[in-house]
């Protein structure tokens, strides 16, 4: 590690373990389990915690631990499902918390450190490889993302740090099909929605986009309905898992960001037409799209949350 002792003190400190416990019967439960574990890092000194969603989307009840092993409630108080990032508050004062890196470049030194089990911390080191954006079949794509060449250290919602120990990003995801690699999603996401994020809970400001509740992939030049959500905006329109898409509102679409921007044109509750191969025929689907947001509200931690 080549990062100085004091300096991997001081980012060690501002470090959290979650646990999570989400409803069985919340959408979410089905794919990422109602038992979850999760890392977090404190962004202020008055307990406000920085996570990746996935870890406390649909929350009856977060336990906080902090390095030093105090264990605190924690409430889920904002997501933002276009980035991928949540916060989590806790009631505490005067904690160590990090400030924001100014910039971050291609070939940059960096370290990850995450729990890996309440007290528990693991360090990995790496250097930043890419900035390029990041899509995922969960309707995500991020135009720009951190990709770092070492593997997250422990659970999901980590650290990414520069040398100076400054918060690069949130450690989200290990890309396995591609190298030795971790994604992050970089903090200059929640820097710029944070009053928003704060006050209301998600970002009005942007409109929401259309959420249809499938797992779209590339196949061929086409893109391939692999899966759809139950009750789901899709599966409620017709659309079926082996679907492949051809056009979307009249647009030829070939990947899947291609795919997302096209539906990112229309609005949360716009039905959508989708051009599909089905069998050995074609047809048009409509999609009455939702907002997202609003169906992960079902179970939220203090009850449903004003739209």
């Amino acid at each position: 590690m080549n990062a100085r002792l004091g300096l991997l003190h001081a980012v060690l400190l501002a470090t959290v373990d979650l646990s999570t416990r989400v409803p069985s019967d919340h959408p979410s439960a089905r794919n990422l389990g109602t038992e979850r574990m999760g890392s977090g890092t404190l962004v202020d000194s008055t307990g406000t915690i920085l996570t990746v969603n996935y870890v406390v989307n649909g929350a009856e009840a977060i336990t906080v631990t902090l390095s030093d092993g105090k264990q605190y409630p924690g409430r889920l108080t904002a997501q933002d499902f276009d980035s991928g990032l949540a916060l989590v508050n806790i009631d505490a004062a005067d904690l160590p918390f990090l400030r924001p890196a100014e910039s971050v470049t291609i070939g940059q030194p960096a370290f990850m450190v995450a729990s890996s089990g309440q007290q528990s911390r693991r360090v990995s080191d790496g250097m930043v490889t890419s900035l390029e954006g990041y899509d995922g079949q969960w309707e995500y794509l991020l135009e720009r993302s951190i990709r770092v060449s070492a593997f997250n250290p422990g659970f999901g919602g980590g650290t990414l740090a520069d040398s100076r120990g400054r918060l690069m990003g949130v450690v989200s995801l290990n890309l396995n099909d591609i190298g030795k690699f971790t994604m992050a999603i970089p903090v200059e996401y929640y820097l710029r929605d944070a009053d928003e994020l704060k006050q209301f809970g998600r970002v009005r400001s942007r409109p929401p986009r259309p959420w249809l509740g499938f797992y779209p992939q590339a196949l061929g030049g086409h893109v391939l309905v692999t899966g759809v959500t139950p009750s789901g905006p899709a599966e409620k329109s017709g659309l079926q898992q082996g679907d492949i898409i051809l056009t979307v509102e009249g647009q030829e679409v070939q990947t899947r960001p291609q795919l997302y921007r096209e539906l990112w044109k229309k609005h949360a509750g716009d039905i959508i037409t989708f051009h599909v191969i089905r069998g050995d025929g074609s047809l048009d689907v409509q999609v009455a799209s939702r907002d997202r947001w609003d169906f992960n509200q079902t179970n939220p931690l203090g009850g449903k949350a004003d739209d």
